[in-house]
């Protein structure tokens, strides 16, 4: 059974043909999230398959990045606070910012973070 290896570069032409409108850094990113997030990145070159991955690591992008935005307002109230005697709930503002750039990391990289 041939099986055929699908390349970053392939997926890249196959998501410009989809989708003309998105910018290179975009389709990088896709690309990156998809391929980093398949078992089976082969089976990206099916368009249903390919559809149902991209539905899926859109979300979780989606959620990652709301996530990421409430934990900067956050810490950015955190900080204008002044000095910081660290009060049980700004330990838990921090250990929360750590995980949510962990799930960042995890998104990407599809490794799972020490966090």
């Amino acid at each position: 059974m041939l099986v055929l290896r699908m390349t970053c570069h392939d997926l890249a032409q196959r998501l410009a043909e989809l989708r003309p409108d998105l910018t290179p850094v975009e389709i990088a990113r896709l690309c990156l999230v998809l391929l980093a997030g398949s078992p089976h990145p082969e089976r990206l070159d099916d368009d249903r398959q390919l559809m149902s991955a991209w539905q899926n690591a859109s979300f979780r992008l989606e959620a990652a990045t709301d996530q990421h935005a409430a934990v900067v307002a956050e810490l950015e109230a955190l900080l204008g606070d002044g000095p910081i005697e660290f009060t049980p709930d700004q330990l838990w503002t921090l250990l929360r910012a750590v995980k949510v750039q962990s799930q960042l990391l995890e998104l990407f990289a599809h490794e799972n973070s020490l966090a």
